[in-house]
């Protein structure tokens, strides 16, 4: 088995645990995995403990962008916290996306705490056979 290693990503990570965590104006990075699935184009980003209605998807031209923003759960007044661990705060991604997609069918799913967006590859980036005619009508140039 291959792994890719990355020196670089333990040290982000304890960047990103020293920053704090994102806000609108300055969010942190969401982790992403892309790939291509038949005629369809799949980008899953992780972004766990984040409900539904706290992701934002918009597309303008060809510029994907996904926000997503994690909440502190409601907690009662006497509850006392004692260990807080888990990030809260807003991450955010923005890919560029080929002429070759198709952006007005992107079908989003969110499931245990994997967004997953699907892009359809557009009809004129398939593959396509063209047709050769006999040359029935042959001329002759005369000069």
């Amino acid at each position: 088995m291959l792994m890719r290693t990355d020196p670089f990503r333990e040290l982000d990570r304890m960047a990103q645990h020293l920053m704090g965590p994102g806000t609108w104006s300055k969010p942190s990075v969401m982790p992403m995995d892309a790939y291509r699935e038949g005629d369809e184009y799949v980008v899953a980003f992780d972004i766990p403990g984040v409900t539904p209605d706290a992701i934002d998807i918009d597309v303008e031209r060809n510029m994907l962008t996904v926000k997503a923003e994690r909440r502190p759960v409601a907690k009662a007044d006497d509850v006392k916290m004692e260990l807080s661990e888990r990030p809260l705060g807003v991450s955010s991604r923005q890919i560029v996306l080929a002429d070759t997609l198709d952006t007005e069918r992107i079908q989003a799913d969110y499931d245990a705490g994997v967004l997953t967006l699907r892009i359809p590859i557009a009809e004129r980036a398939k593959p396509r056979k063209i047709s050769v005619g006999a040359g029935a009508d042959r001329r002759e140039i005369s000069g």
